[in-house]
């Protein structure tokens, strides 16, 4: 009973075999041929003319083309790629505000403003002591020249 089954698997590798061979055979003598060497040559540039004729007329109908239809979408993805990449960024940056606030670092932060805004006040009143205002007829007092 093994053996018929091995029998047909070497009849089926021979018939496969001897099949590759012959449409290897006629591929050849096509190519060789002139005439039909030359008439797929004419169907491959008949095929170029009727793209060329396309793509003008889909350029003449204002229609995009299939290549401008892919360059489109490259883009597309280009720029979706590029805004993942800053929706990225600005979660990063949340994580880092809400991180620093969490952590007290906007508290010190206000603190070292009120501290800044002291000294100032400070340096102001050393340098310009704010006394009583002038009075007011002083303040619109003409100077006459001479």
């Amino acid at each position: 009973m093994t053996e018929a089954p091995e029998g047909d698997e070497r009849f089926v590798d021979r018939l496969s075999s001897k099949g590759e061979e012959a449409l290897g055979r006629i591929a050849e003598e096509l190519i060789s041929n002139p005439v039909i060497n030359s008439a797929i040559a004419k169907a491959f540039e008949a095929r170029e003319k009727a793209v060329q004729a396309q793509v003008a007329t889909m350029g003449a109908l204002n229609l995009p083309s299939a290549a401008d239809v892919e360059r489109v979408t490259r883009r597309l993805r280009s720029l979706s790629q590029r805004l993942e990449g800053i929706e990225d960024a600005i979660d990063r940056l949340e994580e880092r505000v809400a991180g620093a606030s969490s952590a007290g670092g906007l508290g010190e932060l206000n603190e070292r403003l009120d501290e800044i805004g002291r000294d100032l006040a400070g340096l102001r009143a050393a340098v310009a002591p704010v006394e009583d205002p002038p009075p007011r007829a002083q303040e619109r007092l003409t100077v006459s020249e001479t």
